[in-house]
């Protein structure tokens, strides 16, 4: 008898792992930043992060909690009795500390600033991991077609050696040529070993960015755009790095809580204030009147008395301006780092472009050309068998050095987006 799925079963299952009913799946490289964005821990957790630090300013920017206080005053020891002392009182107080006026503000804006900075690592982690992900996914698209172009030259080479031992056999050929050939065979065998370890690494730290196992299969679209585009100069990259490149952003926000620092610094050479109100409450009669005991109330206001300015105020503002040059420099030497990431990565591209034109245009069409006229001079005895074998490899070196120079010129191009902060394209 035939066996049905349970259609609430499958769903469920396509919910919770989609992972493995999609795992043999053409992965785009769109689909696998979506992934990565949705399902990165370490994107979650600075997430998490930005989350938390934008609720510090409310709290530090509120008052402190004022006190109540509860007191038995004046209350003899020998009979702890509250009517038989004229000053016995049962107490209820409560005080607010109320801090100079502006620390608060200065405290919730360092807070918003810190926050800011935050968020913005959000940002620039995600442009990170994107382009992680690009690099890893263009390392797997070059590895799946440096194999297919060994797989092709394997069954050119089988043909080289079956041409040869036909050669041979009707006394045409020489031995050391079906021999050299089959050497050149196991020598591809050899790089197709390790460039399928290489993919399994690849694909294992390619799935850990996606949150994914790192056993899980991946299988990758055959074809992708090859066209590599034009950018913009290496000034105007510098001035949209500036513009948009959230680690920058960053530093101006840690210097403007830096400031507010100083200011906070600056502010503690005025007194704090603590205002407070205190109700007691008296029993029994007073024996001069005959009337009963009245209830006392008091006001108390009180403040810091910001005295020891030389070793405790001084010293903090002097930290803080230092901080705050710190800070500055830091921001400084971020600028320089983005700068020279764009001019370095701008170059790496544009070398790699200029490679994958070439090998394209020129160097490929050539080789194949050149193989072709071989293996029919090769036929009629007019070229070497050695020279046709060289050939016939060149070709393959040159086809995936190809495949390597465009996935290292997509590499540049997912590196300079994340050092711009924006697409260049």
């Amino acid at each position: 008898m035939q066996r049905v799925i349970n259609p609430y079963i499958f769903s469920f299952l396509i919910i919770i792992f989609p992972s493995l009913i999609m795992a043999d799946e053409p992965l785009t490289l769109k689909q696998a930043e979506t992934l990565a964005v949705q399902q990165n821990p370490g994107l979650a957790a600075t997430g998490r992060q930005a989350e938390a630090m934008s609720n510090v300013s409310a709290q530090v920017g509120s008052l402190p909690d004022p006190v109540l206080s509860l007191n038995a005053l004046n209350l003899p020891v020998d009979s702890f009795s509250t009517t038989a002392e004229n000053m016995t009182q049962l107490q209820m107080g409560i005080s607010q500390a109320i801090p100079f006026p502006g620390k608060l503000g200065l405290r919730a804006s360092v807070a918003d600033f810190m926050a800011d900075a935050a968020a913005l690592d959000v940002d620039e982690f995600k442009l990170r991991l994107i382009a992680h992900v690009k690099s890893s996914w263009w390392n797997i698209f070059y590895l799946d077609h440096a194999l297919e172009t060994i797989a092709r030259n394997q069954q050119l080479l089988r043909q080289f050696i079956r041409i040869a031992e036909t050669k041979y056999k009707v006394g045409q050929g020489l031995q050391q040529d079906v021999l050299l050939a089959q050497l050149e065979l196991s020598k591809l065998l050899d790089v197709a070993i390790q460039l399928k370890s290489a993919r399994k690494q690849q694909e294992a730290r390619f799935n850990a960015l996606l949150n994914r196992p790192a056993r899980l299969s991946i299988t990758l679209p055959q074809t992708a755009d090859e066209s590599l585009p034009a950018l913009a100069s290496e000034e105007e990259l510098a001035e949209l790095a500036i513009k948009y490149r959230p680690l920058l952003a960053k530093h101006e926000r840690f210097i403007d809580a830096a400031h507010n620092r100083v200011a906070l610094a600056e502010k503690d050479y005025y007194p704090d204030f603590n205002l407070g109100g205190i109700y007691g409450f008296r029993s029994g009669v007073n024996p001069a009147n005959n009337r009963s005991r009245p209830d006392f109330s008091t006001l108390r206001l009180s403040m810091t008395l910001p005295f020891f300015t030389s070793s405790k105020q001084d010293h903090q503002l002097d930290q803080r301006k230092a901080e705050l040059a710190r800070t500055e420099f830091s921001s400084q030497d971020a600028k320089e780092a983005v700068l020279s990431e764009v001019s370095q990565v701008l170059a790496a591209y544009q070398r790699a472009k200029e490679q994958t034109l070439l090998f394209k245009t020129g160097i490929i069409p050539q080789a194949t050309q050149t193989v072709a006229s071989m293996l029919a001079g090769y036929q009629v005895n007019k070229v070497d068998f050695l020279n046709l074998v060289r050939s016939q490899v060149t070709l393959y070196n040159y086809e995936t050095q190809y495949w390597k120079v465009l996935a290292e010129a997509n590499q540049s191009l997912a590196n300079l987006d994340a050092a711009v902060g924006r697409s260049v394209q």
